[in-house]
């Protein structure tokens, strides 16, 4: 490129500096789940004492692949609840609950993948089918359908666990409430199942 075409081309890209945008305004907060189920701190535990358990993250469709809590509307449209972004992506989020809720519920060693290949235990996998909110219903949905190998067993146990808590407004921060709620419910469920 010559002097001249540089000089020419400069006026037009500090123009275009005005229109260019990386990224939306960033939200004031960003929403996570905390758990219900307290963990004791600084209690040890050994696998070759209590039952283990590797926990997979959860696999999801597209529209939770963000970090946006989506809006059903009229049951093929989707929005998203503005200014309301999680800290990661739900799935993230969910494996984490589950983790500390099977622990505090039921006693067990819950494993990473990594920490599973000496010792893998139970094994717990599934897909986080909704994380969200439904417009008609004005409710905070998560739905999450669980795969359980207990053990050694080669057999699959499959159950689906469905939690709805009203929201009154659809707004960051009721949202963030209502699925921190929906989501200690399912990991509760999940426990309980898995602690049988």
């Amino acid at each position: 490129m010559n002097k001249r075409a540089l000089l020419l081309a400069l006026p037009l890209l500090a123009s275009l500096g005005g229109c260019i945008s990386f990224g939306g305004k960033p939200p004031k907060s960003l929403l996570t789940l905390t758990s219900t189920a307290t963990l004791p701190v600084g209690e040890s535990q050994r696998s070759n004492v209590a039952a283990t358990i590797t926990v997979a993250v959860p696999s999801l469709p597209q529209e939770l692949a963000s970090s946006r809590v989506p809006v059903h509307s009229g049951g093929t449209a989707i929005a998203f609840v503005e200014d309301a972004q999680w800290v990661e992506r739900p799935s993230q989020l969910l494996q984490r609950l589950l983790g500390d809720t099977i622990t505090a519920r039921t006693g067990r060693l819950v494993l990473s993948s990594r920490q599973s290949l000496t010792d893998p235990g139970a094994y717990l996998m599934g897909e986080l089918r909704r994380f969200g909110v439904e417009e008609e219903t004005r409710e905070a949905v998560v739905t999450y359908d669980a795969a359980l190998i207990r053990g050694a067993e080669t057999v699959v146990e499959k159950r689906r666990f469905e939690a709805r808590v009203p929201v009154t407004e659809i707004e960051a921060a009721q949202v963030g409430a209502a699925l921190n709620q929906a989501a200690n419910q399912v990991a509760g469920e999940v426990a309980d199942w898995v602690g049988k």
